[in-house]
């Protein structure tokens, strides 16, 4: 390889991302090439083939998308390569603004928020062939980068518009207003409730056992700073949400209430109750309340029956605690919980989602950064009430796992996050599946939810699932297969198994050329209803037919059968 010109400074010269102050050798660039295109097109970085002209405000959207999401993903750049093709990454080369290169730093400076611009700009050689690498630094904290008045961000590798949640997130990282660390200048510890206390000390105990000794020591008011739930003594929002006195709720000057509600299957109001301060005796009622009964179901190869709690009291707790730690208490609005009587319990509370989404928190195992109430969420931590770094999130998925059940359902839209657990199995071919193969990955389980639930999977999930015969059938009507499970005795769920599987392409072929032979001079619209009523039910009507069409043209290819015009087909040779 060969190097060219660096616009900011001498190749010699350059910082190494994540090392700043080091400098980027040669050596360097051809690692940092190579390593980008062993690597799928990912949120931050994008290859482009650009063999002659690239778009000046294309390349401006491109910044901003790779710029912002640099940012979410706490990434010291991200890089746009021109020159290579962005499927399988081969060298192709570029003849992009050869000799302009140092000027694009200025043209996107001029569109872009605060005037930030490429980090550098590296014009190389590789064999033969030129290559522009396009340095683009993360948006400052607390500021989404905009081109021309807009701001772009990134689904896996496609460009999109920055979506309202991901915004938040970045002009959060600099919004130092904890409503729930505030003081409340008026209030002191005789506000707060001596049992709420008593409740925090043992769990306090609990939670950090090398105190266990001299927590007793301790008088109230020095206990309550130990756990960070006042500062130097005085009272805060923190101290009052989950220590305060329901007759002193005035002192928050919001509504935090918890109100629990029973539904019927139909969505009619049956029971409901409202549960104010203190909180950490408020989730112990609220517990109280939900109808957690017995569920049984039938184990393969057993007689006698499973019983388990529909939900496990860690989820329920957790859930709950998790709407606490992170409503939005400005919005003066309360935290409900709901309680279907068709086995399911929905939790929601106001504010968005700040991790970029439900998926990175239960999948990735570095923890998140970032919470809306750091002060609340920091004590209740101390008290046993929550986990932190997504751990909490990630065991209630374990949870329903462990019981065959559906995984939870997170709906983050309208400025609310709303989770729901069901307490029961919706689909036994997906129970007999994580039964029959307690080794899969959460990722798996959470594309074979979808299947269960008729959600849409993508392309890649479709062909993965399929890989490795966890699911049949086509996209959009994809099924939990077969060859995981044993058949099950119950003969309607044989019956829409077998509906659903058709016959193989085979069996299909050889009857068309079995009847042709037979009949001589058969018509398309004979081979039609001869076939498509024994296709498989995922197929719509179009389909079918066009299956039809392909063993038609197979068979024809093969010189089993021939067209004789006018729609008919005859016998040449056997299958």
């Amino acid at each position: 390889m060969q190097v060219g010109k660096s616009w900011y400074l001498c190749f010699e010269k350059c910082q190494i991302e994540n090392q700043p102050g080091l400098m980027m050798t040669t050596k360097d660039l051809h690692t940092k090439l190579e390593e980008l295109r062993r690597s799928p097109e990912n949120e931050i970085v994008e290859f482009k083939e650009a063999r002659e002209y690239f778009n000046l405000t294309k390349l401006g959207t491109y910044f901003s998308a790779l710029s912002n999401e640099a940012n979410l993903l706490h990434k010291s750049a991200a890089w746009l390569i021109l020159g290579i093709e962005d499927k399988n990454h081969y060298i192709i080369g570029t003849s992009f603004r050869k000799g302009s290169l140092p000027v694009l730093k200025k043209e996107i400076a001029d569109k872009t928020t605060n005037r930030i611009t490429f980090i550098d700009i590296y014009e190389i050689t590789i064999e033969g062939k030129r290559v522009i690498m396009f340095q683009i630094p993360p948006a400052p904290k607390g500021i989404p980068i905009a081109f021309d008045g807009h701001y772009y961000g990134r689904d896996h590798e496609s460009l999109v518009p920055l979506n309202i949640e991901e915004m938040e997130r970045i002009r959060f990282q600099v919004n130092m207003f904890d409503w729930t660390q505030e003081i409340i200048p008026n209030a002191t510890i005789n506000d707060l409730d001596k049992d709420a206390i008593s409740k925090a000390r043992i769990e306090y105990r609990t939670r950090n056992p090398t105190h266990a000794n001299e927590i007793n020591t301790w008088d109230d008011a020095k206990f309550l700073n130990k756990a960070k739930l006042t500062i130097k003594g005085k009272i805060t929002r923190t101290a009052f949400i989950l220590l305060g006195k329901e007759e002193e709720e005035h002192f928050l000057d919001a509504a935090v209430k918890i109100r629990w509600n029973l539904k019927t299957i139909d969505n009619q109001d049956k029971d409901f109750e409202i549960f104010s301060i203190p909180f950490i005796l408020a989730v112990d009622k609220v517990y109280q309340k939900i109808r957690n009964l017995k569920y049984r179901y039938l184990k393969d190869n057993s007689l006698f029956p499973e019983e388990v709690l529909r939900y496990d009291p860690y989820v329920i707790r957790e859930s709950l605690n998790n709407a606490i730690a992170h409503q939005d208490y400005s919005k003066k609005a309360r935290i409900n919980v709901v309680e279907f009587e068709n086995d399911q319990l929905v939790f929601s509370n106001y504010g968005t989602f700040l991790p970029k989404s439900i998926e990175d928190v239960v999948l990735k195992d570095t923890p998140e950064e970032i919470y809306r109430n750091p002060f609340l969420v920091e004590a209740m931590k101390n008290l046993g009430m929550i986990e932190t770094q997504g751990g909490g999130i990630r065991k209630i998925f374990n949870y329903q796992r462990q019981r065959f059940f559906p995984m939870p359902e997170y709906d983050l839209r309208d400025g609310k996050v709303k989770s729901v657990i069901t307490g029961k199995i919706i689909n036994e071919d997906f129970a007999k599946i994580l039964n029959k193969n307690p080794n899969l990955l959460l990722e798996d389980i959470l594309i074979l939810d979808k299947v269960q639930k008729h959600k849409n999977i993508t392309e890649d999930e479709f062909r993965y699932l399929k890989k490795y015969k966890l699911i049949e059938g086509r996209k959009g009507r994809a099924y939990l297969s077969f060859n995981v499970i044993k058949p099950t005795e119950n003969e309607n769920l044989q019956a829409e198994y077998i509906a659903n599987r058709s016959f193989d392409d085979t069996y299909f072929k050889k009857m068309i050329v079995e009847y042709v032979k037979k009949f001589g001079k058969v018509k398309r619209s004979t081979i039609d209803n001869l076939i498509i009523p024994k296709l498989s039910t995922a197929l719509d009507e179009k389909q079918k037919k066009n299956k039809v069409t392909n063993y038609l043209s197979a068979l024809r290819k093969e010189q089993c059968i021939k067209s004789t015009g006018y729609g008919t087909w005859e016998f040449l040779n056997e299958f």
